[in-house]
This record gives structure tokens, sequence and C-alpha cells, in this order.
């Protein structure tokens, strides 16, 4: 296993990290992603531990809490050996101070965190969204407190815009508080937005990528192909509408190249997919999440190899669109070009 520096932090993390979201799962959209017990995930745990996969990520609102609980459960006893990396911000309840990101909430969040992973410290906590409702400085300061307590190793965020990162690093840097390393977000050969503002931002700030859905939310697992339907068995069908859009024409393009680059290379479609990603800047580990032992053994098949450059740029070029304003001047009139950073 490949070992990547967090961001601009000394941690190294694997390039291929597991996603509980499928322990414990209930509910319409969890439920659909799988719900391994205890025991399944003590296996699961074991395979990654086996291949260097050390780094396992959930949030409080995975399945409202019972994620934390079941990965808890599976790495107890040995939590030394495995970096734990969970969520907050998103609402866990109808009252007030059920959501966000104010000081009340974090240290609450926190705190019942530890309780259901049956740890004394986080090893990653993000912030899983944006809270507009309270003042940057209340969210860095409550972060600093809990890192001085031993709570917290390292803080980053998710699913942030590039002015809500920036504005919170520059506000950490003005306060002394600590610096967000990692931003985890939504990138695959059919999600590409990530690239327009939020990978030069991590370029400049030293802010790493932990990829979710490297697999476009489930459609890059080789069972989607021009002019079939979908799968019977696809959980698309109750889970689509959670997840990004991605227009037909794009999806088909993006499989076909990924079909010719399996074909060449004796990979699997979703090996392909994820070992793209691997070769993008800013990447510090792709999450894969996996329901049985096969699907695993399969996703960590990822590394260990790479595509030529060749493949590369025939797949860049099936999952290129247009850049959104202010963006596509920059990619596409020679002016604005001789003032840009050079394309990542």
């Amino acid at each position: 296993m490949d070992y990547r520096r967090l961001g601009a932090s000394g941690l190294k993390v694997p390039a291929l990290s597991f996603g509980a979201g499928t322990f414990g799962g209930s509910g319409p959209l969890f439920g659909a992603w799988g719900n391994s017990d205890a025991t399944e995930a003590r296996r699961l745990v074991d395979i990654c531990l086996e291949a260097g996969v050390n780094l396992f990520d959930t949030a409080d609102v995975y399945s409202n809490g019972a994620s934390e609980e079941v990965l808890g459960a599976a790495v107890k006893g040995r939590r030394d050996a495995v970096l734990i990396s969970t969520k907050t911000s998103l609402p866990m309840g109808d009252g007030p101070n059920n959501a966000g990101s104010s000081r009340s909430r974090l240290i609450k969040a926190v705190e019942d965190a530890l309780k259901r992973l049956g740890t004394d410290y986080i090893d990653l906590l993000q912030l899983h969204a944006f809270d507009a409702a309270t003042p940057i400085e209340e969210v860095l300061s409550t972060l600093d407190s809990l890192v001085r307590a031993g709570k917290l190793r390292y803080v980053g965020v998710s699913n942030f815009s590039g002015w809500q990162v920036m504005k919170s690093l520059g506000l950490a840097d003005k306060h002394g508080y600590p610096r967000y390393v990692a931003h985890q977000v939504y990138y695959s050969l059919v999600g590409r937005d990530y690239e327009w503002e939020l990978m030069p931002l991590g370029l400049d700030q030293g802010v790493g990528a932990l990829v979710w859905s490297p697999l476009g939310w489930g459609r890059l697992t080789g069972k989607i192909r021009r002019g079939e339907p979908l799968p019977e068995k696809s959980r698309l069908h109750e889970t689509a509408s959670f997840g990004p859009p991605v227009e037909d024409e794009l999806l088909y393009r993006v499989v076909d190249a990924l079909e010719a680059a399996a074909g060449e290379t004796d990979k699997t479609v979703p090996q392909i997919a994820i070992n793209w990603l691997l070769q993008r800047p800013t990447v510090a580990s792709v999450i894969i999440g996996a329901r049985t032992e096969e699907q695993l053994r399969q996703n960590l098949g990822a590394v260990g190899w790479s595509l030529t450059s060749d493949q590369i740029k025939k797949l860049d070029a099936a999952s290129a669109v247009t850049a959104g304003y202010p963006y596509f001047p920059y990619r596409r009139q020679e002016g604005f070009a001789r003032l840009s950073p050079p394309a990542v």
C-alpha cells in the first residue's frame, strides 16, 4: 500500500481508505448501501489491515450513529493500528442545537462520537457541511480547544465551497487555530467539478483530498453499459436521487473508455476508475466501500499498478466537460490562458 501525506500535515494515510457507511445500515439510503454487523465488519477490517488500509471513515449521521458504533466494535483491541475519521454538522435530531457547528453542538457531537467509537481520541474530524449561521471564529476556536484537549488529532471539512475553505484557513492563520488539512470531496470520472476550484485551492493551501463516491454513486461498477437497462438489482433504483446527477451521454462515454482500458490492462472497470483518481493532484486517499469480502478485495486491486499516460489521456477526454463560469475562459481563450497556471 502506498502512503501519502494528508495535505500539509505530517500524517500519512493509505492511498485507499475504507468507508464505513455500510456498517449498521438502516433507512432508505444507508440501508441500501449495506448493513454489516460487528462480526461482518470485523472481517472487513481484517482484510483492510492485511492490505495496509488502516484509515476508516464514518460519520455520526450514518444510520444515526450506528456506523460509528459498529466500527468501534470492529476495531476494538487494535485502536493503535488504525486511523479513525468521522464527520459531524449534519442534523442528528430535530432540536435547535442538533445540527450545525456551534460550540455547543461540536463539543457534544465529539463526546457522543467518542462514546460510540469506544475511543478517547479521533484521528481526523471533518465538518460534514458549512454552517453559515455560526461565526467561523467560533467553529475554529472550538476545534482548537478539542485538539488541545487531546480529543482530536487533525481537522478537516467535507463538501465546502472554495470561499468557505479559504476564509476558514485565513482566520485559522490569523488566530493561530489548527488549519484544515483535509477536504472530503465528491470526485470521479463522471464528476470532475472538484478540479475547477477546490483542487487548485488544495494545491496552493496544502489541503489533501479524501475522495468519496469514486465510482460516481455506483455508476462505474461495470454493470451499467450503453444501450442496456439499469440492472434489476442495482441500488441506484433506490438511491440515485440522493446522489450527484450524471447525464447519460457523459456516463456512457466514460463507461466506453473504462471498458477499453480494462480490456488493455486485464483490470476491472472499478479498478480503472479508482486508479485514475490516484494519479490526480491533491488526492491523498480514495475512500472505497464494500458490503462483501469479494467487493472489498476487488477494490483493493486498484493499487499496485498504474495506467499508462495514453490510457489516462483517453479517460480524461471521455470525461471532460466544459467548466462553469468563471473557469471556462481560462481553458478556452488564449488571453486568459496566458494568465492561468498550468492545467491540473
